[in-house]
């Protein structure tokens, strides 16, 4: 590996860490130092509206309680908008981006993907009411995760243009398919492991990144904590919260559930020492490779069984 490993773990401050945030955050760190690399930490707090005041200083406890130890600083999407900007401003100069009127209405009567409209009626308009969207004219391709294997693209079809993706919205937030790209390309992230939830929008981002110029990173998938079939642990399924008091029985419970025969918690002195022992043992072949893996219905408040 030419390039020094330069991992990151992104959680919206829109609600506390739950099992599913902790499993993608054990994971995402254990890979990146089992390759000696970093481990970078940023809110992504794009969309506003959703985040929760507070919430951001509770993830870093978390975290810290886990002791998952970030290197350098915390960055702030939200703190971000003039760089997006520029670059956007750059793309609409050089026309390889374009204004959209187009709404959700009139995309789902175009089947549910955008057609291309505004590309070809060109918006002269520069009004609030518009989208910002970026010509892609590159194919949907697979890719090698580094966890889970091939990942064909979701139809399997190999000549799938992607479609014109949203950069920002009309409500004028900058879209998460910008921002993400645009926020790993600044830190030199050049890893990316990430809930299988997001794997079928990897062949997009991929396009995307190319689009760009940029090179995409190495992604791996893990599988996703569910409650019920399709039914991921979520903020708005009201996931309970990672108890912090009990960071070393969570952590073992994270090595269990992606596949790995730890020791359990009564064999550890402290949550390093476990840490410690995750790191040596790290293996990618031995993460379980399926999307999905139901846990106890008591981690979502969803449900009325106690905790």
């Amino acid at each position: 590996m030419h390039n020094h490993y330069v991992g990151r773990f992104a959680p919206s401050p829109s609600g506390q860490l739950h099992f599913g945030s902790l499993v993608t955050a054990v994971a995402s760190y254990l890979d990146a130092k089992s390759h000696s690399g970093k481990w970078l930490l940023r809110m992504e707090d794009i969309d506003e509206p959703r985040c929760i005041k507070g919430v951001d200083k509770d993830i870093l406890t978390t975290l810290e309680a886990h002791g998952l130890y970030w290197d350098g600083d915390v960055i702030y999407q939200s703190q971000q908008h003039a760089r997006y900007q520029a670059v956007l401003d750059d793309l609409l100069t050089q026309e390889k981006a374009y204004f959209c009127t187009c709404t959700r209405k009139q995309i789902k009567a175009m089947g549910g993907v955008y057609n291309g409209h505004c590309r070809t009626e060109p918006v002269h308009s520069t009004t609030q009411d518009c989208a910002v969207r970026l010509k892609v004219d590159t194919q949907l391709e697979a890719f090698d995760d580094v966890l889970m294997g091939k990942v064909m693209p979701s139809n399997s079809s190999t000549d799938l243009i992607a479609e014109d993706v949203v950069l920002k919205r009309r409500d004028g937030l900058f879209s998460y398919n910008l921002v993400v790209i645009l926020d790993d390309v600044f830190q030199q992230v050049n890893h990316v492991i990430r809930g299988c939830d997001l794997i079928d929008v990897t062949p997009l981002q991929r396009a995307v990144y190319h689009t760009l110029g940029y090179s995409a990173p190495e992604y791996g998938h893990v599988p996703v904590a569910a409650v019920a079939p399709g039914r991921k642990l979520s903020k708005q399924n009201r996931a309970a919260p990672v108890k912090n008091e009990t960071a070393l029985d969570n952590f073992v419970r994270v090595m269990h559930f992606l596949g790995f025969s730890f020791p359990n918690a009564s064999e550890f002195g402290d949550i390093d020492s476990a840490i410690k022992t995750a790191i040596s043992m790290w293996d990618r072949k031995k993460v379980v490779k399926t999307p999905e893996i139901i846990v106890p219905q008591h981690e979502s408040t969803y449900y009325s069984e106690p905790l």
